[in-house]
């Protein structure tokens, strides 16, 4: 009669053991979770690019820029090449080709040539300008003469190289684009327009 109470007591006991062993693997689980969970949360970080933790050193963004985009050869875009003297300018300006045949991504070389039909020196300066408009943001000047301004001394002529690409990401709308300079002279008061003002400032 009396090993029916103790019966259960010990089973008690037995159970109280087991929770108290369960709840301890719980804690030293949690508490083992939590401390793995900065290197985790830096793993994660490093290969998303979260909260500025990169595998880049602290301040340093991966040049992107630098790294060559592929050329499309599937597609083919008529560049035109197009020159303009303003009024007041004694110049010869013009490109030695009309127009060229470039793939998306390619880097491609042109030069227009300029010659000082006076007989004075004269600073100018080369106004770029990109048709149709859209396609502005995708057209990229690497090395170009408009960069700087340009002197010739009297009679002086010469070659002056331009450098693009075209990012493929441009659309397939536009098969042709016009590359237009204008050429003006710096020694006069010339009133620029808003256009040609921005084409000044952002002809990098």
């Amino acid at each position: 009669m009396n090993d029916a109470p103790l019966n259960r007591a010990e089973l008690t006991a037995a159970k109280n053991k087991t929770v108290t062993r369960r709840l301890f693997l719980v804690v030293l689980g949690m508490f083992g979770f939590g401390f793995a969970m900065v290197p985790l949360y830096r793993l994660a970080c490093e290969v998303g690019g979260i909260n500025g933790v990169a595998g880049t050193p602290a301040g340093r963004v991966a040049d992107t820029a630098a790294i060559p985009k592929p050329v499309d050869t599937s597609r083919v875009i008529t560049v035109q090449l197009d020159a303009t003297v303003n009024t007041g300018l004694p110049w010869e300006f013009r490109p030695l080709v009309k127009q060229i045949q470039v793939h998306p991504g390619e880097k491609v070389a042109v030069s227009y040539y300029a010659k000082n039909l006076s007989d004075q020196p004269i600073t100018g300066q080369a106004v770029p300008g990109i048709t149709p408009w859209q396609v502005t943001q995708h057209f990229s000047k690497i090395e170009c003469f408009c960069f700087t301004q340009q002197v010739l001394q009297p009679g002086e002529a010469k070659e002056m190289p331009v450098y693009f690409t075209i990012d493929p990401a441009v659309d397939k709308q536009y098969a042709t684009v016009t590359l237009s300079y204008t050429f003006m002279n710096t020694e006069r008061d010339y009133t620029l327009t808003p256009a040609q003002h921005a084409a000044m400032n952002t002809s990098h």
